[in-house]
């Protein structure tokens, strides 16, 4: 990849990488646009296999975030922070934990608010706590906001509320043969919510642990590795990393809906987007779908009313409706038509921020 190239195609306006000798902490922030406001992201951990794979993989994650606040109304520009660490033995290690979450704290604060970060996949609101040591500019707290899987949770069950309305005509899930591929912080609660309304559950996840607990407490059925892809049921949710749908996947899918809460779950947007339209699946743009934690931790950086959160998080089911049904009317994918209207959005505000106030 041609950095340079890449930021300047796709509007990016920040890539900064930091390093930590003392805590072996190497960390990639990357700020996608702060047109709307300053850039929010959450901080996730991973063993990447090299720093290229972690810098393709915090340029898209950003610019993810972007779309996702401007399609949910967020005064919030995007960013994403990655750490190439293995998150399983840091966990397990607390006093480096709490050196090395304080040492990306001052590293955040150096970035003078331009940059918000938060809870992500394999961090957890006590690591933020680390962070807020040094620095003011996080949320998801625990004495605040908290954590926003919950929320996320939520909010991908109203998308998948509304794909199934366009889909089969009503909204309910019950009976509805679900898959849910990533059964961790937010794929769990999603489907602790499936669950009790009556959805037919298969789950997918790399710790069997989870698994267990997925059978005993929701009589779900285990399905392993591609099968996933596969799987003959009504709504495919897709919870673990992003890329999963692509050239080799898509000719697999035997769902009529795709509604989860993974982030760039389309390997290529434009392509794999229309690939999915094609096949007539209905397709709930990953950044809307999935917004409801990003909604939850904005409250806090004003004023918390939980009450507000869930109400903003509602909305989501009436924006995937809309943008299924704008997709069916027109024949654009789903994809391009989230993707106009967040850039609608962010084009429309640019020209209200150049109004010089003196």
């Amino acid at each position: 990849m041609k950095i340079f190239d890449y930021m300047q195609k796709y509007g990016y306006e920040q890539l900064v990488m930091f390093h930590d000798k003392h805590t072996d902490l190497k960390a990639i922030t990357c700020i996608h646009s702060t047109v709307l406001g300053p850039s929010l992201g959450g901080t996730r951990i991973w063993n990447y296999a090299d720093e290229n794979e972690a810098i393709e993989d915090v340029l898209r994650l950003a610019k993810g975030m972007t779309y996702k606040s401007a399609c949910a109304g967020l005064n919030l520009g995007g960013g994403k922070s990655v750490i190439i660490a293995d998150p399983q033995e840091l966990r397990k290690d607390i006093v480096r934990r709490e050196a090395f979450f304080r040492a990306f704290g001052r590293y955040v604060e150096g970035l003078s608010g331009r940059y918000i970060t938060a809870e992500d996949m394999n961090t957890t609101t006590q690591d933020m706590d680390y962070i807020n040591m040094e620095t003011n500019y996080v949320c998801g707290l625990e004495h605040k906001s908290g954590n926003p899987s919950p929320f996320t949770a939520y909010g991908t069950y109203k998308a998948i509320q509304a794909s199934c309305k366009a889909a089969f005509g009503d909204s309910s899930v019950k009976g509805k043969r679900i898959m849910v591929q990533g059964i961790g912080a937010v794929g769990y609660p999603l489907c602790r919510r499936l669950f009790a309304d009556g959805a037919i559950l298969f789950v997918s996840d790399i710790n069997q642990e989870r698994l267990n607990d997925a059978v005993r407490e929701f009589g779900a059925t285990i399905v392993n590795g591609d099968d996933v892809y596969s799987l003959d049921c009504d709504v495919f949710a897709p919870c673990a990393r992003g890329g999963g749908l692509n050239d080799e996947t898509i000719p697999k899918l035997k769902c009529k809906v795709v509604a989860g809460a993974a982030n760039n779950v389309l390997a290529d947007i434009e392509k794999h987007g229309k690939m999915i339209h094609d096949r007539g699946i209905f397709y709930a743009p990953d950044y809307v779908a999935n917004a409801g934690g990003v909604i939850n931790v904005y409250y806090e950086l004003y004023t918390y009313d939980e009450a507000v959160v869930y109400r903003h998080i509602d909305r989501i089911y009436d924006q995937v409706l809309e943008i299924l049904n704008t997709s069916k009317t027109t024949n654009v994918p789903t994809a391009a038509v989230a993707d106009k209207m967040a850039e609608a959005r962010i084009n429309a505000i640019k020209n209200v921020n150049s109004i010089y106030l003196g």
